[in-house]
């Protein structure tokens, strides 16, 4: 068994949502992943076996088992392992839809992963999953989810400054921190400091980061990393390796190898085995 899908949100959580991803595996064989930096926090819900986590962004953090697991921005890849047997739905939440949907400003969790619980509440995971496990196939399962998350209270999420913050630097065009501080009337060391106790990242690392992710989904097998880079805003290929060493601790030959190696298959998601298709935009939420 080896099966992938792919949903948008909600309606209604699409500002805080970016997209949701399942994953099922049964049989396969054992293998390791990279979970790489993104504009996305990530949330995940385990369906059988839990997530293995041999290494955290964190070197701090003892490597763990999770049967659901909130992750904050990261800026070093975490990595994940299974041996043969893995299955969940993974949801890429917006650096705002964490104050929205968890109550909390996503510079808490930066660099971390925590039980989904310790944000969420241990009845919310457990009914869930209770639910997610119940669901006969991935359209029901992403119903459950928008059932679920829908009906969480909603908290604001967050002053209007760091929603056009959030939405410049992870958007699709370069910004500067001077331009984006005089667009806000700040000075470019003050949006730093709020910008990094909102968010939990440097207004640069962000964009830095933003523009690896946009750059890494384009990477596939036969297309060229000049290309990509040239595309892509960086100076030239070694540039961008540079930057993928940086984000995702290896050169892109050896990730592409690691990624799709096996059945020609994208599975570097922001943190799981999956992603949203490269092709497909997010168009709806806090990032246009």
């Amino acid at each position: 068994m080896d099966e992938y899908a792919w949903s948008c949100p909600a309606p209604a959580l699409r500002p805080w949502i970016g997209h949701y991803t399942g994953y099922r595996q049964r049989g396969v064989a054992p293998a390791r992943h990279r979970g790489l930096p993104s504009p996305y926090l990530t949330l995940i819900f385990t369906l059988d076996d839990p997530l293995v986590v041999a290494a955290h962004p964190d070197p701090r953090q003892a490597p763990g088992r999770y049967r659901s697991l909130a992750g904050g921005l990261h800026l070093t890849p975490a990595l994940i392992t299974h041996d043969g047997h893995q299955s969940g739905v993974q949801v890429a939440v917006h650096p705002l839809g964490c104050r929205a949907l968890f109550g909390l400003p996503a510079a808490e969790l930066a660099h971390l992963d925590v039980d989904a619980a310790a944000v969420l509440g241990d009845r919310f995971v457990a009914e869930t999953r209770d639910r997610l496990r119940s669901a006969p196939d991935w359209p029901a399962r992403f119903a459950v989810l928008d059932a679920m998350l829908g009906g969480l209270p909603r908290a604001d999420a967050g002053p209007s400054w760091a929603r056009h913050a959030v939405r410049r630097l992870f958007g699709a065009g370069p910004v500067s921190v001077a331009g984006l501080a005089g667009e806000v009337g700040w000075s470019p060391r003050h949006l730093t400091d709020r910008f990094r106790a909102e968010v939990g990242i440097r207004p640069k690392e962000a964009a830095r980061m933003a523009r690896f992710d946009r750059a890494r989904r384009a990477i596939r097998p036969g297309v060229r990393l000049a290309d990509v880079a040239a595309a892509h805003g960086y100076a030239d290929q070694s540039h961008l390796v540079r930057d993928f060493r940086a984000f995702a601790g290896c050169a892109p030959s050896r990730w592409l190898a690691d990624e799709f190696g096996h059945t020609g298959l994208d599975r570097a998601g922001d943190f799981g085995f999956v992603q949203a298709p490269a092709e497909r935009d997010d168009d709806d939420g806090p990032y246009d």
